[in-house]
């Protein structure tokens, strides 16, 4: 998935529409639309910190890191959704509040409505360019959701949130116009702001679980045994344990039990050709150690990824 190029797009519409909806608000005072400006510029600085994450964890292992970087990616993309729904969704309700409870007047609602309207076509097209990506790597968005890709995700839903967040700022603006009440124009920021600040910590609970060292899915984990159980010098699989270091960067350990009457050269040659065959049908697994165990050790033990 191109996500790299997927970022730089995003950001690209943001800052041109951080723009046009800070000089809006600049220009008529609503707070509705200085919440499609804060969450521009938070946007812009996410996708920034997704593209720096990308290229950081591409680097090689080294004597300090010596399963390589892969982790930057989740750690980044952590911050980035930290920074762009949790603290910005923050500001944008003390925004909202203050105007609800203090209602400033509204200059000129039409360009409001007009500056905004625009926003909401830039935030479908950015939409529509990330599940573009998702279907050219064959992934629905339901998987994509369900998967680890941290950086994609959160790429997402910045922009079905920016989409949703001009939709609740047009419909603000609009019952200010109709009604001539300041009030809608902070409660629709604070609706905005409430949302982004629920999709924050819940980013943030995801994120957690990777960046402490979580295990691989079960069904990649159970595609793994599968083709370990067909390799004829192989007894049983005593123990397996993994971690995800990145969205497609796996570290797995295998405890094995080899069959009787291999010699030590024997079983290096097996473990050599086992973790080639691994790895060419799991290209996601970058790190495979391999232990070899007693028949002792493999009676009474039970391998579950359940």
């Amino acid at each position: 998935m191109r996500t790299r190029r997927v970022v730089l797009l995003t950001t690209i519409i943001s800052s041109t529409f951080f723009i046009a909806n800070l000089l809006a608000f600049i220009y008529s005072g609503s707070k509705a639309v200085l919440s499609q400006s804060l969450y521009a510029v938070t946007d812009i600085v996410g996708g920034l910190m997704i593209y720096w994450g990308i290229r950081v964890s591409r680097e090689p292992p080294s004597h300090i890191h010596p399963f390589g970087r892969g982790k930057e990616r989740f750690f980044w993309a952590f911050t980035a959704g930290l920074v762009t729904f949790s603290l910005t969704g923050a500001v944008v309700m003390i925004v909202g509040l203050l105007q609800f409870l203090d209602p400033a007047r509204i200059v000129d609602i039409r360009s409001d409505l007009l500056v905004v309207g625009a926003t909401l076509a830039a935030g479908a097209l950015s939409l529509a360019i990330a599940i573009s990506e998702t279907r050219r790597d064959h992934l629905t968005l339901r998987e994509l959701m369900s998967s680890d890709r941290q950086e994609m995700k959160v790429m997402v839903v910045q922009d079905v949130l920016g989409v949703l967040g001009a939709i609740i700022a047009i419909v603000g603006i609009y019952l200010v116009f109709m009604t001539h009440d300041e009030r809608f124009d902070g409660a629709a920021a604070t609706f905005v702001g409430a949302l982004l600040v629920g999709t924050g910590i819940e980013f943030a609970l995801e994120a957690r679980e990777l960046l402490v060292g979580k295990a691989i899915p079960v069904e990649e984990g159970k595609e793994i045994l599968s083709i370990v159980e067909r390799y004829p010098f192989i007894r049983g699989v005593v123990g397996i344990q993994s971690m995800m270091l990145g969205p497609d960067d796996i570290l797995v350990i295998l405890r094995l039990n080899f069959i009787d009457m291999l010699t030590t050269d024997d079983i290096e040659m097996h473990i050599d050709q086992l973790r080639r065959f691994v790895m060419a049908e799991c290209p996601s697994v970058r790190h495979l150690i391999i232990e070899p165990v007693s028949e002792s050790s493999r009676r009474g033990s039970s391998v579950s990824l359940e």
